[in-house]
Formats: C-alpha cells, structure tokens, sequence
C-alpha cells in the first residue's frame, strides 16, 4: 500500500444480522413496544457495523427520517438487518432495515428502515480517518450511489 493508504473492506465484512425477542420491558401499557425502544436497537445495530468496519470507537452523527411502517408487539422477535452503504474520510453511512416477527403465527412484517451516519475517532476522540468501501454487488453500487445522493442533500442542507 502507498504511502499510509488503509486496506479497503467489503461491505458483507462489517454487515451483521441481529435479532432481539420483544417483552413487557419494551412496550407501552398498550403492549405495543416503544418506538424509543426500536430506534435504540437500531443505533445499536449501526454502531456495531460501523465500530466492526473501522475496529475504533464511533459516535452516532445524525440519524435521518424514520418512519413505523407496523406496530411491534411483546413477544414479536425483531430483526435488524446493518450494513454499510457508504464510507467518506471519518464517516459512514449504515442502512439499518428492521422487520417484526409473530413468532406464533410466522407473519413478518416490515417495521422500520433508518439511515444512520457515524464518525469514526481516535483515542482523542477526534475524527480519525476509515478504511474505504470495496462494493462488489450491483446491489451494494446501488445503494452506495443512493447514500451519496443523501449525503450530498445533507451536506446543502447544512449550508443552508
């Protein structure tokens, strides 16, 4: 490698599949569980992505939109499913797709999809450079390409 350049990582390296069984402790007095609940397990699922990308600490930047596409329910065993879209310099961008399982009945059902952003840091905790992305998939390209367009759509925001 020239010159310091860091070893590029595939997106199914840091990728990671996590489940978690719904109980009263997650819900309301309704029995359904928390939105709070669910976007915790979310950051948590993106974090782990990032952190296993990078082998550093990393702080949550922004998290965008997130909508509930179906309510959760005690019992339902959720699925988070994480992975990479797109490296910069210091951050990344993890696509996190969610989905509730009736354990009982079998039906699954799409709860949430976020897009969360994460800044690697040093020992300092200043912002310390990542590995990049090595996309191999027309799948993965196309996400990539999607998550610049973000990307590109926050950063005018922010210079607004």
């Amino acid at each position: 490698l020239l010159g310091g350049e860091m070893e590029g990582k595939t997106v199914k390296e840091s990728s990671i599949v996590m489940t978690h069984p719904m109980s009263t402790l997650d819900a309301n007095m309704s029995g359904n569980v928390h939105g709070g609940v669910i976007m915790r397990l979310v950051d948590e699922a993106g974090g782990a992505v990032a952190i296993r990308h990078t082998r550093t600490n990393v702080v949550t930047a922004s998290m965008d939109r997130m909508g509930f596409h179906n309510p959760v329910f005690i019992g339902n065993l959720l699925t988070l499913k994480a992975s990479l879209n797109l490296v910069g310099r210091t951050s990344m961008e993890v696509g996190v797709h969610v989905q509730s399982e009736d354990l009982i009945t079998g039906e699954i059902k799409h709860t949430a999809s976020a897009y969360l952003t994460y800044v690697a840091l040093d020992e300092n905790g200043k912002p310390k450079a990542v590995p990049p992305l090595i996309l191999k998939t027309e799948e993965e390209i196309r996400r990539n390409r999607e998550a610049q367009r973000r990307r590109d759509g926050r950063l005018r925001d922010r210079q607004k």
